[in-house]
């Protein structure tokens, strides 16, 4: 064990690896040639055979067909075979084709690619495997080429040979090389030990005095004895201890000083070196680079930046000013300031500090929107009510029938301000806590199955394919099946009015370790992300452009967000432009609920 851990034994193992390696890699690509040299050369000299015995039976049929027949089999070696076929009845083979050795003359008759060439009248060059007798198999490369005017009308000429030839050439070429490198590998060792030997000594000095170094003897010295690289190293291992005490101080004491301000940091702190190489990064800085890295569809492993802070990277080391910029990912809003690092009087690089602005956004955001569409949403069917109202106070609907169709439109807008009323107090009493569910077992399947029953009939009509998957270990969950069915209803209902004609919606219910996973996704436009960080906030709506008979009161997201709360879970929305939506709920199965 000893040996193996030793400069000796990884030095030989090492040089004897590589020798192996590259002794393999020769041999493989050697054997390659070799095989594709005698296949092609091979082949090379059957098709000019068969072309000659072609030319030849061509130039002696009838009477001479005899002396034809016998200058083709004198074109033929001793393990090269040949058939001449006109049909079935007419045909001849080379003396030299034994019974081990001839291919059956049905085979040629019948096999598509042989026929191709008495009917298509086109050469053929192929390897085939044919027994030879009762227990092994034998390779043949065949040539066929076209043969006119042979006994009347047109046959062909196959010319064939047996692989074995090669084969054998082949394990003589292999034995060889195997030979060669097993000579090579006793010398790679002999070399190897001899080569340690003369690196291990001064090497054994040193590592004694790298220990005394480690227990902090950072006097220790070692000897000496060469001028050549390795007396150099120890020269340089003797200056190293002298000053590694005092860099080792001044390194720790750097570096603490740098981590505990860079991780109590709220904002993200990036270091550029002056080619524009991250250097350092904090938390909230990798988190940054990983929205960027997940957009891209980028690796981790990478020094790539957004090509945003690239340019304001360049501004701020070319103009030696501070530079300002914001920047998008994921939803998020970042301010990024970077700042030029000096080296006395010369730019060594730069510093980013990035700061999540997406709370100060989302909060302005949220209540510009808050109350313009709290407004939007009352002041329509109030304005509704009034107008109905006044037309059949001043007398304006002269008949019953217009007295009725203004009272059902009034009947209408007050249960639409009902619902808004009672859906804001459902949501009042959910965000307060006052949400009472009632947990049952659910049979899961039957349960799923009657929920996207509801929709088929509004799928038909935008001709959407409703699908249902249920990947679970168990039939039955713990969970409120009314309001677990309030949530699915608002996502159906959302997918098929946005999804385009013809498209695809998928509910699938998996199990998750203790969680029950809901997924409701669609291949519809997709949510710009701008949107995604507030579709589970009150009144808000992506697409301002919807009427208001499509869009609801923007609540259903909100009230279904709460639901999964209560019940200990959590609901989350991934989209991209143009590849649809999928909207996400766990429910864990032990809560303290149940």
């Amino acid at each position: 064990m000893m040996f193996w851990r030793s400069v000796v034994g990884k030095l030989w193992f090492t040089i004897l690896l590589l020798v192996s390696f590259v002794l393999f890699i020769l041999t493989v690509l050697l054997l390659e040639f070799f095989e594709n040299y005698n296949i092609n050369e091979s082949r090379q000299d059957l098709t000019y055979t068969a072309e000659k015995i072609s030319t030849n039976l061509q130039q002696h049929g009838g009477d001479e067909l005899g002396i034809g027949l016998e200058i083709t089999w004198g074109l033929l070696d001793e393990v090269t075979n040949a058939a001449v076929i006109k049909d079935e009845t007419t045909y001849y083979y080379s003396p030299e084709a034994d019974e081990t050795r001839r291919i059956p003359i049905s085979y040629f008759l019948e096999d598509e690619e042989m026929l191709s060439v008495f009917v298509e009248d086109k050469r053929i060059d192929k390897i085939i495997t044919f027994p030879s007798d009762n227990q092994t198999e034998t390779q043949f490369l065949i040539i066929g080429v076209p043969l006119h005017d042979f006994e009347g009308g047109d046959g062909a000429v196959f010319v064939y040979q047996s692989l074995e030839v090669m084969e054998k050439t082949m394990q003589q070429t292999t034995q060889i090389i195997l030979i060669s490198a097993g000579v090579g590998l006793v010398l790679t060792t002999i070399f190897a030990f001899f080569l340690s030997t003369r690196i291990n000594a001064p090497l054994r000095k040193m590592r004694e005095a790298a220990f005394e170094v480690a227990r902090g003897k950072f006097d220790t010295k070692v000897p000496i004895l060469t001028n050549d690289e390795i007396g150099e190293l120890a020269t340089a291992f003797n200056q190293m201890g002298r000053q590694l005490k005092f860099n080792m101080n001044a390194l720790s004491q750097e570096k603490e000083q740098l981590s505990s301000i860079l991780s109590s940091m709220a904002d993200g702190v990036i270091t550029f070196n002056r080619d524009g190489t991250i250097l350092i990064t904090n938390p909230p800085a990798e988190q940054f680079l990983r929205y960027w890295y997940y957009e891209q569809g980028a690796s981790e492993n990478t020094d790539a930046v957004p090509s945003k802070v690239m340019e304001l990277f360049q501004l701020a080391v070319n103009t030696v000013h501070e530079q300002v910029g914001e920047i998008t990912l994921q939803g998020r809003s970042f301010v990024i300031i970077i700042s030029p690092l000096f080296n006395k009087k010369t730019i060594r690089g730069a510093v980013a500090v990035v700061r999540d602005m997406t709370e100060e956004r989302k909060v302005d955001k949220l209540r510009d929107d808050f109350i313009a569409n709290v407004s939007h949403e009352l002041r329509t069917p109030i304005s509704m009510l009034q107008g109905y109202s006044e037309a059949i106070v001043d007398g304006i609907a002269e008949t019953h029938e217009e007295k009725q169709e203004m009272a059902q439109i009034i009947y209408d807008e007050s249960l639409r301000m009902g619902r808004l009323v009672n859906e804001l107090l459902d949501l009042a009493r959910m965000q307060a806590g006052h949400i009472q569910l009632e947990l049952q077992d659910v049979e899961l399947k039957s349960y799923i199955n009657r929920i996207t029953r509801k929709f088929q009939t509004l799928a038909k009509d935008k001709d959407v394919q409703l699908n249902t998957v249920i990947e679970t270990e168990t039939a039955e969950f713990p969970f409120d099946p009314d309001r677990i069915e309030q949530v699915l209803t608002n996502l159906l209902d959302n997918a098929i009015r946005h999804i385009q004609m013809s498209g695809v919606i998928t509910v699938t219910v998996k199990s998750m370790g203790p969680e029950l996973l809901f997924e409701v996704s669609d291949n519809g436009p997709g949510i710009h992300e701008e949107d995604l960080p507030f579709l589970f906030e009150r009144f808000y709506k992506g697409d301002k452009s919807r009427t208001r008979g499509r869009s609801g009161t923007g609540l259903g997201l909100a009230i279904a967000r709460n639901i999964i709360e209560a019940h200990k879970g959590n609901i989350s929305a991934r989209s991209k432009l143009g590849q649809g939506t999928t909207f996400s709920f766990f429910i864990p199965r032990n809560n303290e609920l149940l």
